[in-house]
């Protein structure tokens, strides 16, 4: 390998973040949240929302947690009140809507015909995910998958419809993943939208029918320009399972999916959130959605010199974590960032020893690389500068998931003209340097291999203190990003509970029996 790293070292950090993901699935096997319980509601079939707008599988969990019977988990009371009174899952969440039926009165009998039921309806559910990812097996075959990094761009109007018309412009640019950025706060939501929406804010809503419109368009885009668009959101927050869920039955091809992330930037309970992302992290597996990981945002908080081994320390931790859920490498799409400071000596050679070093640690990985946002300033001419070096950063270490930087970050969201701009940028590089990464070796313990080795010799230290002291503990000292969060504080934390004795979740079963990892 270019930078020599040491291989025991890179096993010890592996063997370190396996231990600290064992310990923090122990948690995770013996609770669930409300989020679980909802995805649960809609992959059993329950969908809309009642006369005043709440959607039904809330309505559904809020008469589970009123009861006390969330512990109990909804397929097994959903299961079993439809083998009793011979009700679809949707009938049964309208009729506890609005009055009719108490799932408290319904006599649990027969254990294990509640439980039949219950996989009657998920494989419904599953059978349609599952048609969905051959699908879009179909489509690739057809089209031919790409080589070299995929060009990912965002939308953000707030408005579904014209999301669409950008989306469309940016396809017949060149994009290859289109990426609908959520409105501000939707992550702090503890409950996912309904319908198409056309009033957001810095971004759109994301709902299954925003999530079905944006599929259908990029299809018929795609179609055009005989290439297979992929389409990305984000099953985070407060609904992160959930929104994972709709994602996987509406052919969500990526997701930003990362528990630190929101306990750090959104003050999300990390106890509430870990369990969140287990299911989440099933859920996108099995149906073949590459999650992204959100390491770069570290770096935003955090000098990017200084603490670039919290990134890398991350990424070994989000990969443990992926494949507990049986999420396998060649859907994890780690993140990182070109976030050193332009005027940091030398500073170009330490990004290429930092995602040169992604790359060998994680080759399987279609690794996400983040361009420069940070110390852009508003002068385009020096951000086209700065975006032409992430850019050959990224096609000499070969990273995959490459989202585009914008000569006009932080002026304004990025019109359709300097998305143009960005691809025609990206293009050019990828083209005039497509061999470079096969053609340069890096000198013996130079700078570029001394960077790397440093920031690994770190991270496989902090790996060490972090599985001595667990991952709750370490959040709470403000390790990553220095921020600092409370195990007992945060968002969402009264939506966690223990699970009774009797508890199941038919999803977990049925995704995890190896499917996942079908072609």
């Amino acid at each position: 390998m270019k930078l020599n790293l040491c291989k025991e070292t890179i096993a010890q950090a592996r063997k370190y973040a396996k231990s600290i993901s064992q310990h923090t699935q122990d948690y995770i096997d013996l609770h669930t949240t409300v989020a679980v319980e909802r995805t649960i509601c809609r992959l059993l079939g329950i969908d809309g929302v009642n006369e005043i707008d709440i959607p039904l599988p809330n309505i559904v969990v809020d008469h589970l947690v009123e009861n006390q019977l969330l512990s109990t988990g909804v397929a097994l009371l959903i299961g079993n009140a439809a083998k009793t009174l011979d009700f679809q899952p949707q009938e049964i969440a309208e009729r506890i809507s609005d009055g009719r039926l108490n799932l408290t009165q319904v006599p649990l009998n027969n254990l294990y015909d509640a439980k039949k039921t219950a996989f009657t309806y998920a494989e419904k559910s599953v059978s349609k995910i599952k048609e969905n990812r051959s699908h879009r097996k179909s489509l690739i075959e057809k089209y031919g998958e790409k080589s070299g990094p995929y060009i990912y761009v965002i939308v953000a109007t707030g408005n579904i419809y014209e999301d669409v018309t950008q989306a469309v412009a940016a396809v017949e640019q060149g994009a290859d993943i289109i990426a609908v950025i959520r409105t501000t706060g939707q992550s702090l939501l503890d409950f996912v939208p309904y319908g198409a929406t056309t009033q957001g804010f810095g971004g759109t809503y994301a709902t299954q029918e925003n999530f079905r419109i944006m599929r259908a368009a990029l299809d018929e885009a795609g179609a055009k320009a005989g290439r297979y668009i992929r389409l990305c959101n984000y099953a985070s927050g407060l609904c992160m399972p959930e929104i994972a869920a709709i994602g996987a039955l509406e052919r969500l091809d990526v997701m930003l999916n990362d528990a630190l992330y929101g306990i750090l930037f959104r003050d999300i309970n990390m106890k509430r959130t870990i369990i969140d992302q287990y299911f989440s992290r099933v859920i996108n597996g099995f149906a073949g959605i590459i999650i992204n990981t959100g390491e770069d945002n570290y770096l935003t908080t955090a000098d990017a010199v200084e603490e670039a081994h919290t990134v890398l320390t991350s990424q070994f931790l989000n990969e443990q974590f992926a494949l507990m859920t049986g999420l396998p490498e060649e859907q994890m799409g780690l993140g990182h960032a070109f976030e050193i400071s332009p005027d940091v000596k030398n500073g170009f050679l330490y990004e290429l020893a930092q995602a040169q070093m992604a790359r060998e640690i994680f080759p399987h990985a279609p690794l996400k690389y983040m361009p420069p946002t940070k110390f852009m300033t508003g002068d385009i001419f020096m951000g086209a500068v700065q975006n032409a070096l992430f850019n050959a950063v990224s096609i000499m270490t070969d990273q995959k998931i490459h989202l585009l930087g914008m000569l006009t970050e932080a002026i304004h969201t990025p019109f359709m003209s300097d998305r143009a701009l960005a691809i025609e940028n990206a293009q050019y590089i990828f083209n005039t340097m497509e061999g470079l990464g096969d053609e340069i070796i890096f000198k013996e313990d130079g700078i570029i291999q001394s960077r790397a080795k440093v920031v690994l010799d770190k991270a496989c230290a902090l790996l060490a203190q972090i599985d001595k002291s667990k991952l709750f503990a370490t959040l709470e000292q403000g390790t990553f990003a220095g921020i600092k969060r409370c195990p007992d504080r945060g968002k969402g934390l009264d939506g966690v509970v223990l699970k009774s004795e009797g508890y199941f979740n038919p999803f977990i079963e049925l995704m995890q029996r190896g499917e996942n990892n079908a072609n």
